[in-house]
């Protein structure tokens, strides 16, 4: 199933690519993207549709249609294999936090966690592009496949229906591309597939609080065209996708559309959340027999087959080690925390893969949110060779490693090639659903108080190593709302570390920027080591980092847009 989709992916070299340029991409938004073949040829038939359905997909996982050794991919100015869109979400999401740090010197990289970027850095202008390259390629599909275009190429009756549900699929695809957008960049350019794509009309820009309307709008508006939670074909989105991320959005309501949104906004993250949680997920148990890995319920989440009976994933990026190669997305996370050779002191053999890459590490702060890894399950480090702290952000050695992406199967199995990973990227799963349920009916949004604690404790339980019905590392009612709810940004933190959450929780959470207090319960929480840039002990930082800026070189090219505070 899951490679009989992606499959499609590999005859798109026929069909080119929208192609952008890293300084110029704003222009982009409102310019079909350059086939090699018409788009009457291309879009000629369901078969066709289906194709470039597999492309919008695509978009989150490879780089371009040349392959990952191309000299160049979808978007130029950027290094092929870097602008991949997960690991460039990943990478804004993570390593500007105290869970991750990377060692390698590229242009812009250590500038992630120093937390002092610029509108003129190249890895804020790839992401950027990313972002919009993909909002481009939805607009293209949405504009091929209205009612007269298919009337116009004799499509009509089940392949017209099937084609309708792909348009509902790349309108969440678009949503979920224009979120990450409104969560990274707050106020970027706008256009849909209402807008005459080929003239020279620039596209205007649309405030932080509008985009969190119209994404709200939107994925209300295709929830009767997408298709049953758990009835679409692997890797594609369902109406549970949707639901899932407009909890996630609700949740952060506050930060989008601002202090007025509440408590509304958290009322609405447990509505979303509870409709997940209610459409016949599980999350994957852990097991008395087989393998180490098969034994770890959690472990399943991150391996070469976690494809394989998954009950907890909601929507995947999917990955394959021979039909979606790149050097972004899980290939990425696998070898980036590995060190070394089959011949070195740390192995990359049960990792599988051939070879690690020497990069991505955490600080302290991660580490010290476990204090018995030998209980919980999900806090698995490397630390033979490694120390503690990061004396050093260059030096792979300093820094112990999460354990968490692997290239094997749960039998230990290794995937099909050892360079390029076949493990999916869990975009959204049910443990944050349980944990959204909770803080926000904690928060003050109506719900089940009672079942907002069930959910915790059903996902400790788990970590715990507990059956179903037990009670292993249950905590209590009063827990969930201790220090200024800081339990569910540590929770969360164990929980869903390296999973790209980790930004959008500490500004939730005010605990982003600044050296959080609460003088009322007589907390605080220090910052993480280089946090600033400026020494190991870590410092503040102004508070206009919460929002990543427009790149200064689509500032000179569109006259409508108006570059974020601060910078």
């Amino acid at each position: 199933m899951k490679k009989s989709f992606i499959r499609s992916a590999q005859v798109l070299s026929l069909a080119a690519t929208a192609l952008l340029v890293v300084p110029s991409c704003t222009k982009d938004l409102d310019r079909k993207p350059t086939y090699d073949l018409s788009a009457d040829v291309v879009y000629k038939d369901a078969v066709g549709y289906k194709n470039q359905l597999a492309k919008v997909y695509s978009g989150f996982a490879v780089t371009g249609p040349g392959g990952p050794d191309a000299s160049s991919g979808d978007i130029q100015g950027i290094d092929q294999g870097t602008s991949d869109y997960i690991r460039q979400y990943w990478s804004a999401q993570t390593l500007t936090t105290d869970e991750g740090v990377i060692a390698w010197g590229d242009p812009g990289v250590q500038d992630w966690h120093n937390l002092n970027w610029t509108s003129s850095g190249v890895l804020v202008r790839g992401l950027y592009s990313r972002l919009l390259y993909e909002i481009t390629i939805c607009n293209s599909f949405l504009q091929e496949s209205t009612d007269a275009k298919l009337s116009a190429r004799n499509i009509s009756g089940a392949d017209a229906a099937n084609i309708a549900n792909y348009r509902a699929e790349v309108r969440f695809l678009r949503a979920l591309a224009y979120y990450h957008a409104l969560d990274l960049y707050g106020n970027p350019p706008f256009i849909d597939e209402s807008n005459t794509i080929g003239t020279s009309t620039l596209p205007k820009q649309i405030s932080r609080a509008d985009l969190y309307k119209y994404i709200e709008t939107e994925l209300k508006a295709i929830d009767s065209s997408l298709k049953d939670p758990r009835t679409n074909e692997y890797g594609r989105a369902d109406k549970a996708a949707a639901y899932a991320l407009l909890a996630k959005m609700y949740l952060n309501g506050v930060t989008y559309a601002g202090a007025s949104a509440a408590p509304a906004c958290y009322t609405n993250a447990a509505t979303y959340a509870k409709k997940v949680v209610d459409a016949g997920y599980s999350l994957m148990a852990n097991s008395t027999s087989g393998s180490r890995l098969a034994r770890n319920g959690y472990a399943k989440l991150f391996l070469a087959d976690n494809d394989k009976s998954n009950t907890e994933i909601i929507f995947p990026v999917v990955f394959d080690g021979k039909l979606t190669q790149s050097y972004g997305g899980t290939t990425f996370l696998t070898h980036a925390a590995v060190y070394g050779t089959a011949n070195s002191d740390w192995s990359p053999v049960p990792y599988g893969i051939g070879s690690g890459w020497g990069g991505t590490r955490t600080t302290p702060s991660l580490f010290k949110q476990f204090p018995d890894t030998a209980a919980d399950q999900r806090g698995n480090f490397h630390t033979p060779g490694q120390t503690l702290d990061v004396t050093s952000q260059t030096d792979f050695r300093y820094g112990y490693v999460p354990v968490k992406y692997r290239n094997v199967s749960a039998a230990g199995v290794a995937g099909s090639d050892p360079t390029f990973v076949d493990t999916d990227f869990p975009m959204f799963r049910l443990a944050d659903m349980y944990l959204t349920y909770a803080e926000a009916v904690t928060r003050g949004g109506t719900g089940d108080a009672s079942l907002a604690l069930q959910y915790v404790n059903t996902v400790r339980n788990r970590a715990f190593r507990g059956q179903p019905g037990g009670n292993a590392g249950a905590v209590t009612a009063a827990t969930l709302s201790a220090n200024g709810f800081q339990f569910f940004l540590d929770e969360r933190s164990r929980e869903l570390h390296w999973e790209a959450t980790r930004r959008t929780d500490l500004i939730r959470f005010g605990q982003f920027t600044k050296n959080y207090k609460n003088p009322a319960a007589n907390y605080q929480v220090a910052p993480w080591q280089w946090k600033g840039g400026r020494s190991i002990s870590g410092s503040d930082v102004d508070d206009h980092f919460q929002l990543f800026p427009l790149p200064v070189s689509e500032l000179s090219i569109n006259t409508n847009l108006v570059q974020n505070a601060g910078y």
